[in-house]
C-alpha cells in the first residue's frame, strides 16, 4: 500500500501534531477544493506503488522457468521488494518530517520508476533479487507518508474514507500490474511484461506529481536520532498500536502468501491455465478497491473491532472455499479473501492515523514496516509450505495467520470491557 511546504503537523521534533483551531476549518474535505485532485493523486501514488511493488508475482511461473529455480526462490523476487520497504518505511518517514511529505513522495516514486525501467534487463536472478530489493526500498517513501498527509491536510471525519481511497489505489495497482503481465507474458515474456508495469509506473508518477495538492499544515522537524527514537519508544509503547501493528502483519501474512502461490496452482492440474488467464484471475482485486473504500461505513455499523471480526471472518471462508477443486468455488474464494484482507488493512491502518497524537509519520511507518513484513514473511512462508505440502499448505499458513487477528482483536475487546469498568490493564483499547 502508501501513502515541501509549510504548515503545522507533527514531526520529529516538533511540539504538536495537529493543526491550529484556526487552520483546522481549511483542511481538505470531500466536496470542498483541492479534495479531489488530492484523491485522485494519491490513488494514482497507490496505483504505481502496488504495480510495481508486485510486478513479478504473476509471472513467478515463468521467471522459475527462465531461471530453472523452484517456487521458493522465484518468492524472493516479491519477498526481496516488500523486505526492502519494511526496512526503510521508517527512516523515510524521518526524511518526510524533515523535507516534506510530497518531496519525499514524489523523489521516492521518482527512484522506484527508474529502477523499474532497468528490471527487465537483469541477467539472473540474482541480480534481479537485488534490484527489487533497492526498488521496495525507494517506495518505503510512499506509504508512511502518504497517510501522514491525509492525516494532516484532510478533516478529521473524512480520514478514513480518504485512507480508504488511497489503499483503494493500492488494491487498483495490484490487480492491474498482475493482470497487464498475464497477457503481456504470455505473448512477449515476463521481461517485457515488467518493462510496460515500469511505463505505466512512469506516467501515474508525472500525474501524482501534478495534481496533490501543496500542504498546507506540515511543520518541518529535525532529524535528531535521540528524538526520532523516543517517538518511536511511545508508539511501541502503546498497547492499541502494538495491536494495530501485528493485525496489519497478519492480514498481510494471508495476503502474500495466497498470491505469491496462486499462480502455481492454477497453472498446475487440475486447472492447466495459460499465463493469461492467470493473470486475469487478479481482477478479483476490485472487490478490494470497494472493500477499502466502503470500510468507513462498516467501522460505522459494526464499530471497529466488530469490522475487524468481519475482515477476519471473510478472509478465512474465502481460504477455505479455496481447497475446492473447482474452478468457481477458487475463485470465488479469492474474492473473499482480497474483500476481508482491504477491509481490515483499512480499518487498522486508519485507527493508527487516528490513535497516534504526535509523530504519525513514524506510527504509520511502524504500521506500514510490519504490514510488508507479514507480506515478505507470508511470500516465502506460502511458496515454502506450498512446496512442501500443496495449496492445503499456503492455506494452513493463512489460516494461522487469521486466526492471530481474531486472537489480538479478543485482547482489545476484553481491554475495552475492563476500561469500560473503570481498569485499564493494557492502556488503550483496540
Amino acid at each position: 500500500m502508501s501513502p515541501a511546504s509549510t504548515g503545522a503537523s507533527t514531526a520529529v521534533g516538533a511540539a504538536t501534531s495537529v493543526p491550529s483551531p484556526d487552520s483546522a476549518d481549511s483542511r481538505l474535505t470531500p466536496g470542498g477544493p483541492g479534495y479531489r485532485r488530492m484523491s485522485f493523486a494519491l490513488f494514482l501514488a497507490g496505483v504505481a506503488t502496488f504495480a510495481l511493488l508486485y510486478s513479478t508475482q504473476a509471472l513467478l511461473p515463468l521467471i522459475s522457468g527462465e531461471f530453472g529455480v523452484t517456487a521458493s526462490d522465484a518468492s524472493w523476487t516479491v519477498a526481496a521488494a516488500t523486505g526492502g520497504l519494511a526496512l526503510f518505511v521508517l527512516p523515510m518517514s524521518a526524511l518526510s518530517e524533515r523535507f516534506g511529505r510530497r518531496t519525499v513522495m514524489t523523489a521516492s516514486l521518482a527512484v522506484a520508476v527508474t529502477l523499474g525501467l532497468l528490471v527487465p534487463f537483469a541477467p539472473d536472478l540474482t541480480t534481479l533479487v537485488v534490484l527489487r530489493a533497492v526498488q521496495g526500498a525507494a517506495l518505503a517513501g510512499l506509504p508512511a507518508s502518504a497517510t501522514a498527509y491525509l492525516a494532516e491536510e484532510v478533516r478529521p471525519k473524512a480520514l478514513i474514507t480518504a485512507i480508504g481511497l488511497f489503499v483503494a489505489g493500492n488494491s487498483v495497482g495490484g490487480m492491474s500490474g498482475r493482470v497487464i503481465t498475464g497477457w503481456v507474458a504470455q505473448e512477449w515474456g515476463w521481461r517485457v511484461a515488467v518493462g510496460v508495469i515500469g511505463a505505466l509506473a512512469v506516467a501515474c508518477a508525472v500525474a501524482f506529481r501534478l495534481l496533490l495538492p501543496a500542504p498546507r499544515h506540515f511543520m518541518a522537524g529535525s532529524l535528531k536520532p535521540g528524538v526520532l527514537a523516543g517517538t518511536v519508544r511511545d508508539h511501541l509503547s502503546d498497547p492499541l498500536l502494538r495491536r494495530l501493528y501485528a493485525i496489519g502483519a497478519l492480514f498481510m501474512t494471508v495476503f502474500g502468501g495466497v498470491y505469491t502461490v496462486i499462480g502455481y496452482r492454477l497453472t498446475e492440474a487440475p486447472f492447466g491455465l495459460p499465463q493469461g488467464i492467470v493473470g486475469s484471475i487478479f481482477l478479483v482485486y476490485l472487490v478490494g478497491t470497494v472493500s477499502a473504500s466502503t470500510a468507513g461505513r462498516l467501522v460505522g455499523r459494526l464499530g471497529r473491532r466488530g469490522a475487524l471480526y468481519a475482515a477476519g471472518g471473510t478472509t478465512a471462508a474465502g481460504l477455505l472455499l479455496s481447497l475446492a477443486d473447482s474452478l468457481p468455488l477458487v475463485l470465488l474464494g479469492l474474492v473473499l479473501i482480497t474483500a476481508g484482507f482491504f477491509a481490515g488493512h483499512a480499518v487498522a491502518s486508519s485507527a493508527v492515523s487516528k490513535t497516534a497524537t504526535h509523530g504519525r509519520a513514524q506510527a504509520s511507518a511502524l504500521y506500514q514496516s510490519a504490514y510488508y513484513v507479514g507480506s515478505s514473511a507470508g511470500s516465502t512462508a506460502g511458496a515454502l509450505a506450498f512446496h512442501a505440502g500443496g495449496w492445503a499448505g499456503t492455506v494452513g499458513v493463512g489460516l494461522l495467520a487469521v486466526l492471530g487477528v481474531v486472537a489480538i482483536t479478543v485482547l482489545g475487546t476484553r481491554a475495552a470491557r475492563l476500561a469500560a469498568r473503570g481498569f485499564q490493564p493494557c492502556g488503550k483499547t483496540a
